[in-house]
């Protein structure tokens, strides 16, 4: 399985995702599902994967193919105009990309080969912008109203981003509560693991502002998880207790 977030501030864009896939649970490997492209001052462009490995790994090669290709002309990557064209596009190749391996595979790949997609960027002159691309390649947005994304297993990080979000945040805070969130989905669910990987985007940046590996024994998240279970032990014990000799009336 997979867990990867997105999300937009007023400062930028913050993203971190899971490295973990499994078939079984004696079938568990390490696998990048983020990745980006850059042009110095002109665009930043990131993905973040979640589906068969198969998939993700056909679309991302296609995209990387494409920068590499003398004539660029039609690498919506480096030459879109817009993020909407870039969404659009990465969209259009995912469901190709699906359909052929459906095709292939017949009635057995009909479920099997599907994926989706986090897509986060900038282009110079325009705001950051972050969308969820689906498998069938329609899209959806980010807005203030819902200013981050999740793919993969998400229900038990989800609730961290709701209570800590704010959209003024800094950074450092806003990893921290992407760490509590990945920390509660690691103790919840083995299909997601360490190694994590986390990407900052400053506005008007267009390269990398930060990039960390997570791994094994990391110190600050070692630090934040044991204090995020330590400080909800304290939350639990002061709340009011029950008492056992409250009756019905």
């Amino acid at each position: 399985m997979t867990y990867c977030v997105g999300m937009v501030l007023d400062k930028g864009l913050v993203l971190m995702s899971d490295t973990r896939t499994n078939s079984g649970v004696d079938n568990i490997s390490v696998f990048r599902k983020m990745f980006h492209w850059q042009v110095p001052g002109e665009r930043m462009i990131a993905i973040m994967t979640a589906g068969n490995l198969a998939t993700t790994q056909a679309v991302v090669g296609k995209l990387e193919e494409r920068t590499k290709e003398p004539d660029e002309r039609d690498n919506t990557l480096i030459k879109g105009q817009t993020m909407f064209n870039v969404a659009t596009e990465i969209g259009r190749l995912l469901r190709e990309t699906i359909e052929e391996v459906q095709s292939a595979n017949g009635d057995r790949g009909k479920s099997r080969f599907t994926a989706s997609i986090i897509l986060a960027g900038q282009i110079a002159g325009m705001q950051p912008r972050l969308f969820m691309i689906y498998p069938e390649g329609n899209f959806i947005e980010a807005s203030w109203d819902t200013p981050f994304f999740q793919i993969g297993e998400t229900k038990y990080g989800r609730p961290i981003i709701i209570r800590g979000y704010e959209r003024g945040m800094s950074f450092e805070d806003a990893v921290k509560l992407l760490m509590v969130s990945f920390d509660s989905t690691l103790k919840a669910n083995l299909s997601v693991g360490l190694p994590l990987d986390l990407l900052v985007i400053e506005k008007d940046g267009f390269e990398p502002t930060h990039q960390h590996r997570v791994a094994q024994d990391d110190p600050y998240f070692d630090a934040i998880s044991s204090g995020w279970g330590n400080a909800l032990r304290q939350a639990f014990l002061s709340l009011p207790s029950y008492s056992l000799e409250t009756t019905d009336t």
